[in-house]
């Protein structure tokens, strides 16, 4: 859940890491903190609440060399402040410990610790690790071996670095089941982060760690070995993102950068994979053979927050295209099922960093059972990605807002390409369903740019006559039950307004009790199947003094003389409505968390990548 960022070079690393940090404050900001070897040793700065505490710390106080340690913070265990900052320390002060993820058994081996006379600053998991090398240390081991051996005592999910005063040319990382470690190489100097984002601007070749594995970073490169010490030859892979994709280009937030962004993810997650001769896809790194698709009996889609909610979207384009019953799955509680799983059962888990603690675990259960996974991740060589029997990588580019927007669009994209590809497969479609479900598609980048640009102003006024109401409700049936629950969360995320998503139908078995003059109601109205039923929706709210802001089509006249408030948006097919119609609903928050004052980047108690459970 935290970032970290680590150097050893010839630049300064306060400057690098201080750099990095302000990349990676998406995924934790509750405190940040770095350490840096100088002639006389190691330095600590440390401070409560965002980077820009840390900057003004390091203005005031500075340090210098070329090997340092940086990390920012998601609270897991104890508050938020310098003291459960990290770089955390051992007795001697002499060596310091970055960590994201959670040390199961902390407590029994902090009591050892303890016992022997070792003295505790913080309250987190964490410094137990310092303690347990050091320890090794005065044993005699040499660092490596040290943190091997430490590490061989932990239970849980770590993503760890180490920086000893004894030891001063070299960074020490190693990771078991948490967050991406991220190896950068340059000329004479190495990187090291948890997120690709944080070491662009600086080189693009990168090693990512896998689970059990040690890197040694210093300044002629990186050695990698297990846990158990098997050497690994492991060659750097170049990352195409260009480092300006991580910068907001003029706009106030990274959110509203991403949310006009979606177009493009649209495209780049279909771009080289549409067969349209054959109408179809081309699912290259699916690892699923004809044989195994045909032989498919039902579809289970796993996820979290937003990926759930385009899970959802998911299983509509697969019960359809595919002609497979599916269902959706909080990943928190799938692996606590008695589950009915097989070869015949295709687990499909997505996750945008790929790193998200309860997918992977849901992904381990499945595979237990014996289902084929497709995981679908935005982050090349993430977990995800290593863990699935087969990825569908999104190629969105980095998204550093911790709402996700389109990582959203481009996540429902993926679906329904893995939904016509099974379905073309399996004979269910034929190449003229193809050929029109990817003209579709094809059409879909152009009309989020044309709603985009045309809902902006509107979603902009609206939200100054909204802002001040303090509960919303969002309804829609069919495909667009899902976009009302992505609705509802994205104002609860963006602005801490209590917003609740439901199904159109279920209004009178119990929401209609909250309708009142002081209730909005979003009401998602495109002409599709259901639309007969969500204007009888709409009369309802009316009638008990509701205010009705609806999503329509463009020219909806009956609409128009019933609603409150109209957002207008222009048509597309059913399946794909979702892409559009999910565009005025996170603009709607943004706005409406501005005027609240509220941090949209990076909102209150939330980090980016939940990699604990």
């Amino acid at each position: 859940m935290c970032g970290i960022v680590g150097y050893v070079g010839h630049r300064s690393a306060t400057d690098v890491i201080l750099d990095g940090l302000q990349r990676l404050e998406y995924r934790g900001y509750d405190s940040a903190g770095l350490a840096v070897l100088n002639g006389h040793g190691l330095e600590i700065r440390r401070h409560p609440g965002k980077i820009r505490g840390l900057e003004t710390l390091v203005r005031t106080h500075p340090l210098s060399g070329g090997v340092g340690l940086g990390h920012t913070r998601w609270a897991t265990h104890g508050p938020p402040s310098e003291e459960n900052a990290h770089p955390h320390a051992d007795c001697s002060g002499s060596l310091v410990v970055v960590h994201n993820g959670i040390i199961e058994n902390y407590l029994s081996l902090k009591e050892r610790l303890l016992a022997e006379g070792h003295r505790f600053r913080s309250d987190t998991d964490t410094e137990v690790v310092a303690h347990l090398i050091e320890r090794q240390l005065k044993m005699g081991a040499d660092l490596l071996e040290a943190t091997k051996t430490a590490l061989r005592q932990i239970r849980g999910a770590y993503a760890v670095a180490i920086l000893s005063a004894a030891e001063p040319d070299r960074l020490i990382a190693a990771k078991h089941g948490a967050g991406a470690v991220v190896v950068g190489l340059g000329e004479a100097e190495a990187y090291l982060a948890s997120d690709i984002a944080a070491i662009l601007p600086y080189t693009r070749d990168v090693v990512v760690l896998e689970d059990d594995e040690v890197a040694v970073l210093t300044r002629e490169g990186a050695a990698l070995t297990t846990l158990d010490g098997r050497v690994i030859e492991r060659a750097p892979s170049r990352v195409a993102w260009d480092a300006t994709m991580a910068q907001k280009d003029g706009y106030p937030h990274f959110m509203l950068k991403e949310i006009y962004e979606q177009p493009r993810a649209v495209t780049d997650t279909f771009q080289g994979r549409i067969d349209e001769e054959l109408g179809s896809v081309v699912l290259a790194d699916a690892n699923l053979e004809r044989r195994e698709i045909r032989q498919l009996r039902r579809v289970v889609l796993v996820a979290c927050g937003t990926s759930y909610n385009a899970g959802l979207v998911g299983r509509f384009m697969i019960e359809r295209m595919a002609g497979l019953p599916a269902e959706v799955d909080v990943a928190s509680e799938f692996r606590y099922r008695d589950l009915v799983l097989g070869p015949d059962t295709l687990v499909i888990a997505i996750s945008q960093s790929g790193e998200t603690a309860d997918t992977l675990g849901a992904v381990k259960a499945a595979r237990a059972g014996r289902a084929p996974v497709l995981g679908i991740t935005n982050v090349v060589g993430s977990a995800l990605a290593r863990e699935a029997t087969g990825i569908f990588s999104t190629h969105a580019g980095p998204e550093i807002g911790v709402a996700s927007s389109k990582t959203f669009s481009a996540t429902v994209t993926a679906c329904y390409m893995i939904a016509l590809a099974i379905g073309r497969t399996r004979d269910y479609l034929s190449n003229i369903d193809g050929w029109k479900l990817i003209d579709g598609l094809l059409e879909v980048p152009g009309i989020m740019e044309r709603t985009l640009a045309a809902v902006d102003g509107t979603t902009r006024q609206l939200a100054a006559e909204l802002v001040g109401y303090p509960g919303f409700l969002y309804l829609g049936r069919g495909v667009h039950h899902p976009i009302a629950l992505e609705g509802a969360l994205k104002l609860k995320e963006l602005s801490y307004i209590h917003a609740e998503g439901y199904a159109g139908g279920e209004m009178k078995h119990g929401p209609i009790a909250l309708i009142d003059q002081n209730m909005p109601v979003v009401a998602l109205t495109p002409r599709d199947p259901s639309y007969d039923r969500m204007v009888g929706n709409v009369e309802e709210v009316k009638a008990r003094a509701g205010r009705v802001i609806a999503i329509a089509h463009e020219g909806d006249a009956e609409i128009a003389r019933r609603a409150h408030h109209v957002v207008a948006i222009p048509p597309s097919t059913d399946l794909l409505m979702p892409l559009i119609s999910v565009l005025p609903l996170q603009l709607l928050a943004y706005h409406i968390a501005v005027l609240r004052g509220c941090d949209v980047d990076q909102p209150r108690n939330l980090a980016k990548s939940v990699t604990v459970e």
